[in-house]
């Protein structure tokens, strides 16, 4: 069955060339593609997609305003911000928003393909200079009196690899340990981080700056 697509961008040009270039794969399925995100609700509302594709910089309503109203009508919808912005307070608001996807456009479209595939099954993908601008705010900032949510070393490691979009499979594999082991590691984690999925403990990381080295 293929993914069913919602796309937001603003400039004409790119919007009916992603158009053209998700609907030539039989992966997925443009079934809305609009210029603002004025009447994000309705458009929710009427197709409810499987992932939406945002923009950031948009006419008198920002795509990041819009990812909270996109969640309210539909909690499991995904969301890759697509966008130019690679700047730490877009990035994080973004995610800390809901995004369940960061991608540069200035990046291959390939990598945007990667993202709606990746956020339909669980990952929470991004950009690589992305990944590393969260992973060194991580190192470089942390928050003075943060609470010591007393993570192992290995759930740092999986949750390192989780900020950086791996899925559980690849992630298990990544630190060659057995799927069950990983998913094991993750309920640890959002037990400690006192959450219920990755999405809210990437989000909680970003928001409390939770250092993540020990």
């Amino acid at each position: 069955m293929s993914i069913r697509l919602v796309i937001f961008e603003d400039n004409e040009t790119l919007r009916n060339s992603l158009v053209t270039l998700l609907g030539s794969s039989a992966d997925y399925e443009v079934i809305g593609a609009h210029g603002d995100v004025l009447d994000v609700e309705k458009v929710m509302q009427s197709t409810r997609p499987d992932v939406v594709i945002l923009d950031i910089d948009m006419p008198k309503l920002d795509g990041i305003s819009a990812i909270p109203l996109i969640k309210l009508i539909v909690p499991e919808i995904s969301v890759v911000m697509y966008t130019q912005f690679e700047d730490d307070d877009r990035l994080f608001k973004s995610l800390c928003a809901g995004a369940d996807g960061y991608v540069l456009k200035k990046n291959s479209p390939l990598k945007l393909f990667e993202a709606i595939a990746e956020v339909h099954k669980g990952g929470m993908p991004m950009s690589p200079a992305i990944a590393q601008k969260v992973l060194n705010s991580f190192r470089d900032k942390p928050k003075p009196k943060h609470k010591d949510y007393l993570l192992t070393i290995r759930e740092i490691e999986v949750l390192q690899l989780l900020i950086k979009g791996y899925t559980v499979k690849y992630i298990a594999a990544e630190l060659q340990i057995a799927y069950e082991t990983c998913r094991s590691h993750l309920r640890n984690i959002y037990k400690k981080l006192h959450v219920q999925c990755g999405k809210e403990a990437i989000a909680k990381v970003l928001e409390e700056q939770i250092k993540l080295i020990r």
